[in-house]
């Protein structure tokens, strides 16, 4: 059998098992070939794709919870994209490993060679550095400078947040980690503060009470998620945003000095929010119901739902009343809750994963009750019942 060379790995396909019953390893692997076999046809048909070196070693990682086996799955291809993500989509229709009902859903395809773009860029600056001999002094005056700015990023507070060296200044800043920080600093912006992440930190809650604070986001969803939860919890006057698609940390000077410019009041960013919605336009949610008390009444409604599609494979979306409003299959439940309105919790037969939290967010879901959770980094409640 011919074997992909490390070399050659164009991506990984990461996937997620969960099945009911004992599994080993070989059982994993021939579902994986079995039950693929001839859905797309001969030319990417899983075995022979092996044996001509362009799927790799598959590695199946397994763990044992009471009565069910959660796993890890990743396997190395040399195909394309497209080749790539239809081997990953058929794995999502395996149903069954050995004698066990299982659900494979896929976390995500990795670009390998954007990892090893990524090493040689930072090993080709180090070795750049060891180079004896004449180097333009142009070159040489501007990393001094750059070292220089740089290092005068310095700690505040007891969490340790990056800043800019200047909390003087009568504004102030605010993004979210020490990358976007030090991007800053190299544009010659000193009062920046960064918040270690998308919590707003106390120390940050504080500085908003006698600064002024310009908030500066990612241009995607989770900078406006990030934007709304700083509104939120603090005194805002103006917020900025990169442009669509970019994040702060790789922005130029220019373009950081350029959308800074191009700041909006807080109150004008959220022109598209009113008191019960999200976003409007391709990002909106659905009106949101008000706020429901999950008191121990309701979770033992929502436990009692729980049981009752247990090794079922489905989902269930309620509503305030804790009445269910729709049914779904637990695979296909982050497409499914594109439909359904005035749900406030979602009981799922399975894993919680990071893509089922993100739809349930945007779908205005409040809690969800689930077997495991795959992210904790969610204002959703997350029970486990």
């Amino acid at each position: 059998m011919a074997k992909v060379s490390p070399v050659s790995i164009k991506y990984m396909i990461h996937a997620t098992l969960n099945a009911e019953g004992a599994l080993e390893k070989p059982d994993v692997i021939g579902a994986l070939f079995g039950q693929t076999e001839g859905l797309l046809g001969a030319d990417l048909e899983m075995r022979e794709l092996q044996k001509e070196g362009k799927i790799g070693r598959i590695e199946v990682d397994l763990e044992r919870q009471d009565k069910r086996t959660l796993g890890i799955i990743k396997i190395p291809t040399a195909l394309d994209q497209s080749e790539t993500a239809l081997i990953a989509a058929a794995l999502e229709t395996i149903e069954r490993v050995g004698p066990c009902d299982a659900q494979i859903e896929i976390e995500r395809i990795e670009d390998v060679r954007g990892n090893k773009r990524d090493y040689i860029l930072e090993r080709a600056k180090k070795l750049m550095i060891g180079i004896e001999g004449s180097t333009d002094s142009r070159d040489i005056s501007n990393q001094i400078k750059d070292s220089t700015k740089i290092a005068g990023v310095k700690e505040y507070g007891e969490s340790k947040l990056a800043y800019g060296g200047d909390l003087e200044s009568k504004e102030l800043i605010v993004v979210e980690g020490r990358a976007d920080v030090v991007n800053l600093v190299r544009a010659g912006i000193s009062n920046v503060i960064g918040m270690n992440g998308t919590k707003l930190p106390d120390e940050i809650k504080e500085l908003a009470k006698t600064k002024e604070i310009t908030l500066f986001v990612d241009g995607d969803r989770g900078g406006k998620l990030i934007a709304q939860n700083v509104m939120d919890n603090a005194d805002v006057k103006y917020i900025a945003t990169a442009p669509d698609g970019k994040e702060v940390e790789e922005l130029t000077s220019k373009e950081i000095l350029m959308n800074l410019r191009k700041k909006v009041p807080a109150k004008d960013f959220f022109s598209a929010f009113d008191k019960n919605s999200r976003f409007s336009g391709k990002n909106a949610r659905p009106e949101q119901v008000e706020a429901v008390e999950f008191n121990d009444n309701n979770k033992e409604r929502l436990r009692k739902i729980s049981k009752e599609i247990e090794k079922s494979g489905k989902a269930v979306a309620v509503d305030k009343n804790f009445d269910e409003i729709k049914g779904m299959s637990a695979k296909a439940v982050s497409r499914a809750l594109r439909s359904v309105k005035g749900a406030v919790a979602l009981v799922i037969d399975g894993p919680a994963t990071g893509a089922i939290v993100e739809a349930a967010e945007e779908a205005g879901i409040q809690a969800i009750v689930a077997k495991n959770f795959q992210t904790a980094d969610t204002k959703i409640k997350l029970l486990s019942l």
